[in-house]
């Protein structure tokens, strides 16, 4: 997808999940692209997208109204995520990975260091992130050598931000996402070293908790800001690891 047509998608994700469209409200096409300053076809596309993500219902005229989603449903189908992927990495690291699977997995964390590196992220960063961390994961799951594990997430990513493609982006807190997003890059690291490492364990632990990297740590980060700490749950997880 080009980079306009995710940034509408991701912008208009954060927008529900903040409740700036709330429940029940009716979207249209014109509305909608007008107010984000974009053409009627990225809208259309996101609009689509977002509906399969169960995050929008469409009615029966034209247009589509919110889905009520509630923090349980989301924090359910991120765990079932988490769950996957992590026995996906734990197979990974059984199986060993192919020469040319660690290249391309060193190849995306180089790009990934690139992009972070600068010390700040925006919405086209978000957006070239995006197709990194899409690869990434796609590429453990295919190292897995177990289709059923794909099939599985396949169902699951009609739940709300249950699929690894499903990134919020706030423009308000351009901090609080740079640290977020880093961190869960920061994770990618780490799930590749215990892979290449044959550390099934390790690897499904860190998997399991990456699915949460780019949604539940975003109140921690925003908390730790306005408290004025410091980033040190980043080093606690590093030591740990």
């Amino acid at each position: 997808m080009n980079k306009p047509g995710q940034q509408v998608i991701s912008r208009l994700r954060q927008m529900i999940l903040s409740g700036d469209l709330a429940s029940g409200q009716r979207l249209a096409e014109i509305p909608t692209a007008e107010q984000l300053g974009v053409s009627r076809t990225p809208v259309r596309i996101a609009f689509r997208t977002l509906e399969q993500e169960g995050l929008l219902t469409k009615l029966s005229g034209r247009g589509y109204i919110v889905r009520q989603v509630t923090q349980a449903e989301i924090s359910g189908s991120i765990e079932v995520r988490g769950v996957l992927e992590g026995l996906a990495a734990r197979q990974a690291a059984e199986n060993s990975l192919s020469n040319e699977q660690k290249h391309e997995l060193l190849t995306l964390l180089r790009q990934g260091d690139d992009l972070f590196v600068k010390g700040s992220i925006d919405e086209q960063d978000l957006a070239l992130y995006h197709d990194i961390n899409q690869r990434f994961h796609q590429i453990i799951i295919e190292a897995s050598l177990n289709p059923a594990i794909a099939e599985a997430l396949s169902r699951n990513e009609h739940l709300p931000f249950a699929s690894v493609s499903a990134l919020a982006f706030d423009q308000n807190n351009l901090a609080q996402e740079y640290r977020r997003f880093n961190f869960a890059h920061m994770q990618h690291h780490a799930v590749f070293d215990a892979i290449t490492n044959g550390q099934g364990s390790r690897a499904e632990a860190i998997m399991r908790e990456h699915a949460n990297a780019t949604h539940g740590y975003a109140k921690t980060f925003s908390k730790m800001e306005e408290s004025g700490e410091k980033m040190q749950v980043l080093n606690n997880v590093n030591s740990a690891l």
